[in-house]
């Protein structure tokens, strides 16, 4: 897939969620850039923000199996995984999968389920496969995890632990309509819901061959020590208890491409890392004050290192791709 196709392809997207998405431009392409960098997302606001129909329209725009789960207090880890079951016809064990065997999985309200099944996801999310009574399941490609949950509802619900927060690539909000959005909201699902007359613009192929061209996407070696500083200037912190981590630069590093490709170029530049900085990195921080302070101060501490690390000069764009010239 050429450059100009993707754009395309991707702008074709982006219209469709339109369709029954009102405003949130900005969330729309943190999500594709997500999409786009293979990673996961967790979307996390209010309730009645359109979390949920953000995700079920994304999946409607796409030709991929599709599975959404409610996750509740009583959710067992085989719920979401499958189970072997003895079918008493054919006198042998059979496998049912459960709902992660999908391109993409929407976990909604993810906090309201146990640790002990939050933490099923974990292989999921990280290794696109899944473990069960010893055998391993690959999983569909491509695969992404929607996952919604209310910040401001605590009963009832079980926050997510560091290690779960670090498998999302992303954390989105995206706040509520302006009055303008508001109205057209009110004007479009007036008479009956978009999202049913909504179709599929692009194929799982199209999705794996843009993922391909994002991680082709070209990143000097400038900008990579400019991703390492950031990630070690959380690190250092003082109000930080724990930091970003190795895998929070690679995700960094992702999302950054990913976003390039969303901007119609093939290399990365240091706008692109500031882009995708907070939504990457701020759900990664543990302030010292504990997780309840994580989300605004955790915002504002990656927003305070952008501007204190050293940008590095732009390199002209046959340099950025490598000395490659298309």
């Amino acid at each position: 897939m050429m450059l100009q196709e993707a754009a395309a392809l991707i702008q074709a997207i982006r219209e469709n969620l339109a369709k029954v998405i009102v405003g949130k431009a900005e969330g729309v392409d943190l999500l594709l850039t997500a999409l786009l960098a293979n990673g996961h997302v967790l979307l996390e606001d209010v309730p009645g923000t359109g979390k949920t129909m953000l995700a079920k329209t994304l999946a409607r725009s796409l030709d991929c199996s599709f599975k959404r789960i409610q996750f509740t207090p009583d959710l067992l880890p085989s719920d979401l995984s499958g189970i072997n079951f003895y079918n008493q016809k054919t006198g042998e064990f059979q496998f049912r999968p459960g709902p992660v065997f999908s391109s993409i999985l929407l976990a909604d309200e993810i906090n309201r389920a146990t640790p002990r099944t939050q933490s099923s996801l974990l292989e999921c999310m990280e290794e696109r496969q899944i473990t069960i009574d010893g055998v391993t399941h690959e999983l569909d490609t491509p695969f992404l995890v929607i996952a919604t949950q209310n910040p401001v509802d605590s009963q009832g619900t079980f926050p997510l632990p560091e290690a779960q927060l670090d498998r999302f690539l992303m954390r989105i909000t995206t706040g509520y309509p302006t009055f303008e959005e508001g109205v057209h909201i009110l004007q479009r699902f007036r008479e009956n819901n978009p999202l049913l007359e909504t179709s599929a613009v692009a194929s799982g192929r199209d999705i794996q061959e843009l993922q391909q061209l994002a991680a082709a996407v070209a990143v000097s070696d400038d900008l990579l020590g400019y991703i390492t500083a950031i990630v070690e200037a959380t690190r250092q912190a003082p109000s930080v208890k724990l930091g970003a981590s190795p895998r929070a630069g690679f995700a960094l590093l992702r999302a950054a491409q990913g976003c390039a490709l969303i901007r119609q170029r093939d290399y990365v530049l240091p706008d692109d890392i500031k882009a995708v900085a907070v939504p990457v990195l701020a759900h990664r921080l543990l302030l010292q004050r504990g997780p309840g302070s994580r989300e605004g101060q955790a915002a504002e501490l990656v927003q305070q290192v952008l501007r204190e690390v050293e940008v590095p000069a732009e390199p002209a764009p046959a340099a950025a791709r490598g000395g490659r010239v298309e």
